[in-house]
């Protein structure tokens, strides 16, 4: 393989993992992926395994010399290997995999000279009332005894190295805070959002659970935006480490976002919705209630703007769902409705105003 701006991604077989490595294949960069395929799937990967300048490597991303080694020759670290929120319990992998895995990261990027691109999460805010979130706002977490917050926490570690190592050794780093991804790829399960097991539901003709009330709302940014981000993110050079969020300013209710999604599915029948109370919770479970980016220093620095409206996203995002689950042999889908066009329009949608309420391993 030759070696000229070459680019590994850790988690590369989940989901923002491989449309990053489409996406960075195409525009003419050797890729090498590293997974070990605990919540990736090589799946994820078909239309690339076979292009001469992807390499996988099937690893740990906690174990320093297998990341060394798939690091040689390589200019940039893009790592996106990680745990995720322990909504359900689990917070001892959450802490010790996100802290090895960056661990192993910034280590390796030391010791080839590469830069990295580390994904962070919208999380990392935590509870603060401050919106919309700016990098350089506070970070205000709850109790030590709600699980939850473990994630926010590693990945809070995870930036802290990153501004270590470029204080102690120079490594140059772009940190991501990534608000609510979602498209072709994602993870069937919570692990992949809750508009992955809204959609499933939805197809099921079963009940949508939701947390709380769901009154708490989001941001959701269509996978090819999210992509954006991070490509910019790697072909920007910054002075030391810099820290941006990259999502779409559009705030929405979990509970509209589940009426929106059973909508756009053109499925019969009523939307029937199941309610988990957060006392029902083990750990002490806390959510945040509100959560939009303010997206002025990704506009300033990858002159970066979301172009994909939710409504359309979500289409595209449907009919994919459908189709992969069809490919998995679920009889329960509803057959009985038209696919979703696929020649379905993507079209630049106007800024929303921040904070407006119209209500791997892989990332």
């Amino acid at each position: 393989m030759d070696t000229q701006n070459t680019i590994l991604i850790t988690g590369v077989a989940g989901f923002i993992g491989s449309n990053l490595a489409e996406a960075l294949l195409a525009r003419g960069y050797q890729v090498v992926g590293l997974d070990n395929l605990s919540m990736g799937s090589l799946m994820n990967l078909t239309e690339i395994l076979q292009n001469p300048r992807f390499r996988f490597i099937k690893a740990d991303v906690t174990e320093l010399p297998a990341v060394l080694a798939a690091a040689e020759n390589c200019q940039v670290i893009v790592h996106l290997a990680a745990y995720k929120i322990p909504r359900y319990g689990g917070r001892l992998d959450t802490l010790r995999i996100n802290e090895a895995g960056g661990s192993a990261v910034f280590e390796a990027a030391r010791q080839v000279g590469a830069r990295v691109v580390l994904a962070s999460t919208s999380d990392v805010y935590g509870r603060n009332t401050e919106l919309p979130f700016r990098e350089d706002g506070n970070t205000v977490l709850g109790s030590s005894s709600s699980a939850r917050w473990s994630y926010a926490i590693s990945k809070l570690f995870d930036e802290h190295l990153a501004f270590a190592y470029n204080e102690a050794y120079g490594v140059k780093t772009t940190i991501i805070r990534i608000f609510g991804s979602y498209g072709q790829r994602q993870h069937l399960t919570w692990w992949g959002g809750p508009q992955s097991v809204f959609i499933s539901a939805i197809l099921r003709g079963q009940p949508v659970e939701i947390h709380g009330d769901g009154l708490q709302t989001r941001s959701f940014c269509f996978i090819s935006d999210t992509v954006r981000g991070f490509v910019s993110a790697v072909e920007f050079i910054p002075e030391g480490c810099e820290l941006v969020n990259i999502g779409a300013a559009r705030e929405i209710s979990i509970l509209e976002l589940a009426h929106l999604i059973k909508r756009l599915s053109r499925t019969p029948d009523e939307l029937k919705v199941k309610f988990h109370p957060y006392a029902n919770f083990k750990n002490n479970y806390e959510d945040v209630m509100r959560r939009i980016p303010d997206l002025t220093k990704a506009r300033h620095l990858f002159g970066y703007e979301p172009r994909v409206l939710l409504e359309e996203g979500l289409e595209r995002t449907l009919q994919w769902q459908r189709e992969r689950m069809r490919a998995m042999g679920d009889t329960s889908l509803i057959e009985r409705i038209p696919s979703v066009d696929s020649s379905v329009s993507m079209h630049r949608s106007s800024p929303s105003t921040p904070g407006s309420m119209p209500v791997a391993f892989s990332f």
